[in-house]
């Protein structure tokens, strides 16, 4: 598969999520960062979205409560280029009852190569980088071919009949 490049601009698409067990982990990182979060773009899931504008008095674009579609909301605009990082807390000890929603969103990050840190140490990393405040571009396969594709019979059978 051939590659493409998108280019990201200084200032990134932030999404952040957090489980309710890593809340009060999420919401001390966003205060010790809260100058860098200043100068993007955030996004969140519902419940932490109001307790991140609450706690930094800047602006977050809220979306759904993860178990109501915010998760699948992070990851709808992952696969449309609306989100350049991830920053999401997920409590690998708790059951879940949207667990294969996180699931789904882990994928997007990974398949449309979205920098993802899913704890405090990763995204501590990722935040000193130089890459935050600098233009990257981002390698993504080249999806064109696999939509283009000519369809297989078995796949163009199972096809609803056409209205």
């Amino acid at each position: 598969m051939l590659n493409k490049t998108l280019l990201i601009g200084p200032q990134k698409r932030i999404a952040l999520i957090a489980h309710d067990h890593k809340k009060t982990d999420l919401l001390e990182w966003a205060k010790f960062n809260r100058d860098v979060l200043a100068q993007h773009i955030i996004l969140a899931t519902g419940t932490t979205g109001k307790l991140l504008e609450q706690t930094l008095g800047i602006e977050v674009l809220k979306l759904q409560s993860g178990p109501l579609g915010g998760d699948q909301q992070i990851g709808a605009k992952i696969s449309e280029g609306q989100i350049d990082f991830v920053i999401f807390f997920w409590d690998p000890l708790a059951s879940q009852p949207h667990d294969p929603d996180v699931k789904a969103l882990l994928r997007l990050a990974v398949v449309w190569n979205i920098p993802i840190a899913c704890n405090r140490a990763s995204a501590d990393f990722m935040f000193s980088s130089h890459l935050m405040s600098e233009e990257y571009h981002r390698i993504l396969p080249d999806y064109d071919g696999y939509l283009g594709r000519p369809l297989a019979a078995a796949e163009v059978d199972s096809l609803p009949p056409a209205a």
